[in-house]
């Protein structure tokens, strides 16, 4: 009798499918070098990177513009830093699924620091995201 409970237990835990949805939601980003970019929090990387590559085009890019640059799960804290070469040329370095504020504070602090990067001519936070992926714009 206890064998065939334990039976149906496992075929009813294996007959019910388990959703992404259930898991953490992780963070999509996606840059278009001088036309746009996209942030968006998702189940999936599939569902993130979409969302993303549209808020991208909605800026003016073109969907093989929207480069798909980082995807984390669980999302966690994530930091969008602009680096710019003394040379001239520039990007965005993004940081995400970091544990804490405290530690994306540290983490863009180190990116920055001249005395490990003696050619940048400017590294600063653009933005700082929540587990949620909203912008802490006051950081």
């Amino acid at each position: 009798m206890a064998r065939r409970f334990h039976l149906l237990v496992i075929a009813a835990l294996a007959a019910s499918p388990v959703s992404a949805q259930d898991g953490p939601k992780g963070i999509a980003f996606v840059q278009a070098p001088e036309q746009g970019s996209g942030v968006c929090v998702a189940a999936t990387p599939e569902e993130g990177f979409a969302c993303a590559v549209e808020q991208c085009m909605a800026d003016g890019a073109r969907d093989e513009d929207c480069i798909r640059t980082n995807w984390c799960q669980p999302a966690g804290w994530s930091v969008d830093i602009f680096v710019q070469h003394q040379e001239g040329i520039h990007w965005h370095e993004v940081i995400c699924g970091l544990p804490t504020e405290a530690i994306a504070k540290a983490a863009a602090t180190h990116v920055c620091d001249r005395n490990e990067r003696d050619y940048l001519i400017e590294c600063s936070v653009v933005q700082v995201y929540d587990p949620e992926g909203k912008e802490q714009i006051e950081w």
